[in-house]
């Protein structure tokens, strides 16, 4: 009984300490180029897919709605996308990549839904993880 102890005891042990090494989460955007990282937030936004949301975006992150003046940081954003996880648009959404120059890239996405159109000016920053959007303004005009 007391080696049947000691066993699991020491078995108990390797696996807290193994687990202490674990490989760190890789970031699967990593290398992804700019028009990847667009299309990835159109998927997050227009198709309620929150797979790589917290990779997406950078620390300082900020939204903000030009129609009701309603802006958001990392956090409450991430919170918004998981709400809204599996809710698809009934939209066509084309994107463009405006401007790309060294480490910064603005690109627009327009989701055209019949009655009106949603635009969202995307700012991203590549970043030593990779590009990431850092500030979407959104406008209906």
């Amino acid at each position: 009984m007391k080696t049947k102890l000691s066993t699991i005891a020491t078995a108990f042990l390797m696996i807290i300490s193994l687990s202490s090494f674990a490989l760190p989460k890789v970031n699967p955007l990593k290398n992804m180029d700019t028009k990847a990282i667009v299309l990835t937030y159109i998927e997050a936004t227009t198709l309620g897919s929150d797979m790589y949301n917290k990779y997406l975006l950078t620390e300082d992150f900020e939204y903000s709605n030009t129609a009701n003046k309603d802006s958001y940081n990392k956090k409450a954003y991430l919170k918004f996308l998981k709400a809204t996880k599996g809710l698809k648009f009934n939209a066509e959404t084309t994107y463009e990549i405006l401007d790309e120059t060294g480490k910064t890239c603005i690109a627009k996405a327009t989701s055209s839904f019949g009655n009106f159109t949603r635009v969202d000016h995307i700012t991203l920053n590549k970043t030593v993880e990779g590009w990431k959007v850092s500030k979407v303004v959104t406008t209906y005009p």
